[in-house]
């Protein structure tokens, strides 16, 4: 009697081993339209089938190793970090700025030299 009693429990544990297959057969539809619901003639639906239920159904068939098609991809993440924008903005002109006093030494010597031509047009025109 004891031997029966316990193939019995160990059968019905084998047949209820998977109730997650069951359930996703039975909402794959409905899984497939949308993790919140979906646009139908121009109004919104939302799925028949919880979110709740949805996701005790998930994490079921994540335990059990198998795969769940039915997330949404997921957005790239920022890289821009957070904080006050003034922080941002002085550090690009300070950045700026060391990239011009790189520059200031040949810009001096043009000033120079644009200044020194416009003086010799200037007397070229007084001589004439």
């Amino acid at each position: 009697m004891a031997g029966k009693g316990v193939s019995s429990v160990a059968k019905a544990v084998a047949e209820y081993q998977y109730p997650w297959r069951e359930k996703l057969g039975k909402y794959k539809d409905e899984l497939a339209k949308g993790v919140w619901g979906y646009w139908e003639l121009g109004a919104w639906k939302p799925l028949s089938i919880s979110a709740r239920h949805r996701a005790r159904i998930r994490k079921e068939v994540l335990l059990a190793g198998e795969d769940w098609p039915y997330d949404p991809e997921r957005k790239e993440m920022k890289t821009r970090r957070k904080g006050h924008k003034c922080d941002r903005i002085s550090a690009e002109k300070r950045a700026n700025t060391a990239k011009l006093m790189e520059k200031m030494p040949q810009m001096l010597l043009d000033y120079k030299k644009r200044r020194w031509q416009k003086k010799m047009k200037e007397e070229d025109k007084g001589k004439l």
